[in-house]
């Protein structure tokens, strides 16, 4: 019986420990910046490792007041494509702590 309990003290102690570095996982993402870019790397959308827009770039050339229409599809391309790889960069990440396990709300 007391062999069960060990085993279920060393589970927990590793349940601690992953739980401890999916935290600071959580916070170093706050920092890392990817990058989304549209027309031909026009638009540029800074997305940081908790899918927040933290920066967009414009390239002059990029902007037609006659057809702001297409600027507006570029900007919203740039994010999408800047959240994309923030969030892949996460999974990517959490995936090294949890050895592949899917957990629910960790992604």
């Amino acid at each position: 019986m007391a062999k069960g309990m060990g085993g279920m003290g060393a589970f927990a102690k590793k349940a601690q420990e992953m739980q401890r570095r999916m935290a600071e996982l959580q916070e170093s993402l706050k920092s890392r910046i990817v990058e989304g870019s549209s027309g031909g790397g026009a638009i540029t959308a800074l997305v940081n490792g908790h899918k927040e827009l933290v920066g967009i770039k414009i390239d002059p050339d990029a902007v037609d007041p006659d057809d702001m229409e297409m600027l507006e599809d570029l900007i919203l391309a740039a994010v999408s494509q800047g959240t994309k790889k923030a969030e892949e960069m996460a999974s990517e990440e959490m995936s090294k702590i949890t050895g592949g396990l899917s957990l629910p709300g960790m992604g």
